[in-house]
């Protein structure tokens, strides 16, 4: 299920709340523009007051990203969270959240990793950071031996670059934060984050 609604909206806004109070007003924005879901970073003690906000809506899905730890996982998923999201390929991370019947996307970008997550059964990964770790042309390269394998670039993915991450047939969604600045949010300018989700989303509507 997760897969088939990041290929729907091929991007997953990539969410850093300091409070739990403007997760209400963000979700209002991400539904108004048109991108109704998050990742919502385990980086704030907000996040999980945040998720369990955002968890109580149906009209969003949300997910919690840099989970470190099975901890964090048990945490996120109490809150409400739809999916893990991880930096790095961590078992222990994986398997918790396989265990408790949650979709989950380890950071991966190298074919070790990738043999990895494949033997843990999974058939998505993070490649983070994109920008950093090759861009599309390393996830061209590493789709052609694990052609069963889908992709979710994010870090260092921004407009520029949306066009030739999403023609690369084995990549799902981008993740990014372009359209969700941590400076509007904390500013409370969620009519400039409702503009951004807005346009992002006539850009991917155009490359479709």
């Amino acid at each position: 299920m997760l897969l088939e609604t990041l290929a729907r909206h091929r991007v997953v806004p990539v969410v850093v709340l300091d409070r739990a109070q403007d997760a209400a007003p963000l979700a209002d924005a991400l539904v108004a523009g048109g991108l109704p879901m998050a990742e919502v970073t385990f980086r704030t003690d907000a996040a999980p007051a945040a998720i369990r906000e955002l968890a109580a809506r149906d009209d969003l899905l949300v997910g919690a990203g840099t989970v470190l730890t099975r901890a964090q996982v048990d945490e996120a998923v109490a809150a409400g969270a739809r999916f893990i999201v991880s930096p790095g390929l961590s078992r222990a991370v994986v398997e918790r959240a396989q265990e408790l019947g949650v979709p989950v996307l380890p950071g991966a970008v190298t074919a070790t990793e990738i043999q990895a997550a494949l033997e843990l059964g999974l058939d998505a990964v993070k490649f983070f950071p994109a920008g950093t770790s090759g861009g599309p042309a390393a996830i061209r390269a590493l789709a052609a031996p694990f052609g069963q394998l889908r992709f979710v670039p994010t870090g260092g993915v921004g407009p520029s670059d949306l066009a030739e991450y999403l023609a690369i047939p084995a990549v799902a969604a981008v993740g990014g934060s372009w359209m969700v600045p941590v400076s509007a949010i904390r500013s409370g300018d969620f009519a400039t984050i409702e503009r951004l989700v807005a346009q992002t989303v006539t850009t991917v509507g155009a490359l479709a």
